[in-house]
């Protein structure tokens, strides 16, 4: 499809975030053809960053979640679908459905998520062993949670979690302040290893000890061990150890939907291969959010380093580097941005992705926000005193280039953060080293003038 001429018609497979924006955008932006949301969840989009906090506690209800209420599809006219679309035919544009149904497109854009990665090991289908991805599986883990806390005779429930990440660690903290004693077990050295610095990783681990949790690191798990009537009783470890367990979360990442783009013949590795613009192979179809893997370019984003090899020399430039590197990334402002620029693209007005990644995490409290992606940094600043403080900040450098900012309970920090790597303003080392130093002053003196704060700074998890 030319760049320019809009499609008479759009369907969007996935009705998570970032498919929700995409039609929302579409409309906004003035499109009045047919639009077709495809979900395969009975109820309307929602955000997902609540289920392991607001709504896990029971602080807010499933209506909280919504995007949108259901009166704002029927008003701009966007189809709602509930079903499971089971392939996509190219060749005629359209997409059938498990109950026989399909539907044409002008433009197709697959924003199929991802699903929870589950180990396949002995007992991973015992009752009470749960992975936290849908509004359902928040329920049932809500659900769980109250009932082990309700009927653990002589003491307290028993949470076991499989996975240091974002989601097992705010899980983690809500089955503590739930009282549940509570287990995380964790392949490698530190929590959170790929998202966040050894520093910000040892505050995280400190925080959750005092509250009373259980942090085992580089042990994996070998099997969900059940009772003798189909529900878990235990997780066995690599060292031979068995963790009673009265519930498990098992959040170890997720995978990537791309079963229906391989089908179909599009580029997979990874993730469902789309260009610059978030195009794939097929100029009618795009992909975004949580299954798409693009090219890796803009500020705050660089490349792992590379070992030589005969396609990828290592003595290449790190801008010849980049330009090879692609990435996928989970959250909120992925999605919502990817959305966006699609939906700027099928009215006319490309562009090629380069927004600035960042990313945000709640646990017991405590607040860390992180602008840009610190992977090869090689050196790094702590502002406000050590991690062992109750706020501070991680600068990361690499090649003396400020690529990303760790902020625990520091918003204006990385407020600042996003401000300097989303223009590109430059910060030496030696300069956020010396006495005093602060980023938003940086960024007051590099702008020029005042501070803008960027918009949404806590829509992202």
């Amino acid at each position: 499809m030319a760049d320019g001429i809009r499609p008479a018609s759009v369907v969007v497979i996935g009705a998570g975030q970032g498919g929700h924006q995409t039609a929302a955008s579409l409309r906004e932006r003035g499109y009045e053809e047919r639009i077709t949301l495809i979900g395969e969840e009975d109820t309307l989009p929602y955000e997902r960053p609540p289920l392991s906090k607001a709504y896990l506690k029971g602080e807010a209800d499933e209506t909280h979640l919504w995007l949108r209420p259901e009166a704002y599809y029927a008003r701009q006219a966007i189809d709602r679908v509930t079903g499971t679309v089971v392939a996509i035919d190219r060749a005629a544009r359209s997409v059938r459905l498990a109950d026989g149904s399909s539907y044409g497109y002008g433009h197709l854009v697959l924003a199929t998520g991802a699903r929870p990665r589950m180990p396949q090991l002995p007992g991973a289908g015992l009752r009470g062993v749960h992975t936290l991805r849908t509004v359902r599986d928040a329920a049932a883990l809500r659900d769980a949670l109250a009932a082990a806390t309700a009927g653990a005779p002589g003491g307290a429930a028993r949470a076991v979690v499989v996975g240091a990440g974002f989601i097992g660690l705010e899980f983690a903290a809500v089955a503590r302040e739930s009282g549940c004693e509570v287990t995380v077990v964790e392949a490698l050295d530190r929590p959170m290893a790929r998202v966040v610095s050894a520093r910000t990783a040892a505050h995280f681990t400190g925080l959750h000890r005092r509250r009373g949790n259980r942090l085992i690191y580089g042990q994996g798990v070998t099997a969900f061990h059940d009772d003798g009537h189909g529900r878990v009783a235990a997780v066995g470890t690599a060292d031979g150890r068995r963790l009673p367990a009265d519930l498990v979360l098992v959040g170890i990442g997720v995978v990537p939907r791309t079963e229906l783009a391989e089908a179909a013949g599009l580029a997979v590795s990874g993730g469902i291969v789309v260009d610059a613009g978030l195009l794939t192979g097929d100029p009618r179809i795009s992909a975004i959010g949580d299954c798409a893997i693009f090219p890796l370019s803009g500020p705050g984003t660089q490349p792992r380093p590379q070992r030589g090899s005969d396609s990828q020399p290592a003595s290449e430039s790190e801008a010849e580097a980049r330009s090879r590197t692609r990435m996928r990334l989970e959250s909120v402002q992925n999605a919502v941005g990817h959305a966006k620029l699609v939906a700027e693209r099928l009215t006319g007005a490309p562009r090629p992705y380069d927004e600035l990644p960042w990313f945000w995490s709640d646990q017991f409290g405590a607040t860390v926000q992180i602008a840009g992606t610190g992977d090869g940094h090689d050196a790094e600043v702590v502002l406000a005193g050590s991690p062992d403080a109750d706020a501070f900040s991680v600068l990361l450098f690499r090649q003396e280039a400020l690529i990303a900012v760790e902020s625990v309970n520091r918003p204006g920090d990385h407020m600042a953060a996003r401000r300097l790597l989303g223009d590109g303003l430059p910060l030496s080392r030696a300069e956020a080293a010396r006495a005093g130093f602060s980023l938003t002053e940086h960024l007051r003196r590099s702008a020029d003038g005042g501070v803008s704060a960027p918009a949404g700074a806590m829509a992202a998890g």
